[in-house]
């Protein structure tokens, strides 16, 4: 498997190569253009003033007149051309200066060559004239006539392409040497950059090892330097295990608190049934230690029910709309107070009970709220002190109802707030009081409230406490 160095080095590298490569062959292909373009306009005018002076000599009658050969010299050697001039049967009559008129001494061009020059009044290609050169070259063609306008015979200037292939072959050099600079420059530009951009990567994977060999304090350490990304990386592995962390010491409090509080009733009803086994309990006690176990089991399947609920409603992330129905808040909350009736009569508490006379109605799921209401009243009564007041109230919002239970009692401590709702809290003054509890009641309850998208609230001063939680009012 590669490294984030090697992929990154090679993906570069392969860029850079078929960069430099399309750059230079299309480079390559344009010069060359240009200098065949270039090639042929200077052809074509040196044939067009050789074909005018081969034309004014011939009507005086002397075409190898001195000075016209003289004339044919210089513009050979100042256009670094060849020039051949031919008859009108197509028979070489004058050459340029670099080969003498006798090489071609009967030599006679291809008569459909000479009347395709005649008819096109020209004619310009790139190829070998056989029987005069044997090199490749730039061919122009031109005509000259008299002045009747009937054909005196055709002038050929022609260049050799070794030139052009010179010129490019000069500019391949200076173009690969360039290359190879700029090659080596990227390469070390790139490992230099590849080697700074993976570096945080394995940092992040050695603090990713570390955490997951139990070290829960590992972090990525952010270093100015970082790009945009990476540091954004960085920041949410850092925030992942922050979060992972959390989770890890309240799995751990979880453990604990379920150790710590299933410890007592297993002691205690281990305890009550070997003394039962063993004798060490007389007969006619049996019946009231018996009573006490099954107080305690019951607790047990309390807690275990409880903490089912609780993972059920985690686990579903959201109360399904096919699980929520219309119903009344109002008669809801009666017939859970109803139940109360014995608690509240025998602790002699007045109700106080604030509901609209109409219906309230809200979308939810009815048992869940029914749960809600019944913990948060059962926790009212169970605090509040004989003769005082139980507080019952629903009132409706713009969008929302507002539903809220008060007890009078001592209030509870303002950093003790924050965590009535944790599982397996208790306030000292509730584990005095509230030997059956376990904690996970009020969780339940801003578990069910969270999962229906609301929220729940709690306010607890001058000798009163209030839990006010919202529902959507239906539409």
């Amino acid at each position: 498997m590669k490294s984030s160095f090697g992929r990154n080095f090679s993906t570069a590298a392969t860029i850079l190569l078929l960069s430099l490569v399309i750059l230079g062959t299309s480079f390559q292909l344009q010069v060359r253009q240009y200098l065949k373009n270039t090639t042929m306009q200077n052809l074509e005018q040196d044939a067009k003033v050789i074909s005018d002076l081969a034309a004014s000599y011939s009507m005086e009658g002397n075409l190898e007149n001195r000075n016209f050969m003289l004339n044919l010299d210089v513009i050979s050697q100042v256009s670094d051309a060849e020039a051949v001039v031919c008859d009108n049967d197509g028979y070489i009559v004058l050459c340029s200066h670099s080969r003498g008129t006798r090489d071609f001494e009967g030599l006679q061009l291809n008569r459909t060559y000479l009347n395709k020059v005649y008819q096109n009044g020209g004619d310009c290609l790139t190829g070998v004239i056989q029987g005069l050169y044997e090199d490749r070259r730039y061919i122009v063609s031109k005509p000259f006539y008299d002045s009747g306008g009937s054909p005196l015979g055709v002038v050929i200037v022609s260049s050799s392409t070794a030139l052009a292939g010179e010129i490019l072959s000069r500019i391949s050099n200076i173009f690969l040497t360039a290359s190879a600079f700029v090659v080596l420059v990227s390469v070390l530009a790139v490992m230099a950059f590849a080697r700074r951009e993976s570096k945080p990567l394995k940092e992040m994977a050695g603090a990713a090892t570390a955490f997951g060999h139990g070290d829960l304090d590992a972090r990525v350490k952010l270093e100015d330097d970082y790009s945009e990304e990476v540091e954004e990386l960085a920041l949410a592995f850092n925030n992942m295990a922050s979060s992972l962390q959390k989770s890890e010491y309240k799995r751990q409090e979880f453990v604990a608190n379920v150790s710590h509080e299933l410890k007592t009733p297993m002691t205690t009803i281990s305890g009550y049934i070997d003394g039962i086994l063993d004798g060490t309990i007389p007969e006619e006690r049996r019946e009231h230690y018996l009573r006490i176990v099954s107080d305690e089991t019951k607790r047990l399947s309390r807690l275990v029910r409880s903490m089912l609920d609780i993972s059920r409603l985690q686990a579903e992330g959201g109360i399904p709309d096919e699980k929520k129905l219309h119903f009344d808040l109002c008669e809801t909350a009666g017939q859970v107070l109803i139940t109360f009736e014995k608690k509240i009569n025998d602790k002699g508490i007045v109700v106080d009970v604030q509901m609209p006379e109409h219906p309230v109605d809200t979308f939810a799921n009815q048992d869940y709220i029914t749960q809600v209401i019944y913990n948060l009243i059962d926790n009212a009564v169970k605090f509040c002190p004989a003769g005082g007041t139980l507080g019952l109230r629903i009132r409706e919002g713009t969008e929302k109802a507002y539903v809220s239970v008060s007890n009078d009692g001592d209030t509870i401590p303002p950093e003790e707030l924050p965590l009535v709702f944790d599982r397996f809290h208790k306030t000292d003054k509730s584990r005095s009081r509230d030997r059956d509890g376990w904690g996970l009641g009020l969780y339940i309850v801003k578990t069910i409230i969270c999962s229906h998208g609301e929220d729940i609230s709690v306010t607890s001063r001058d000798g009163k406490t209030e839990f006010t939680f919202t529902m959507p009012l239906a539409t």
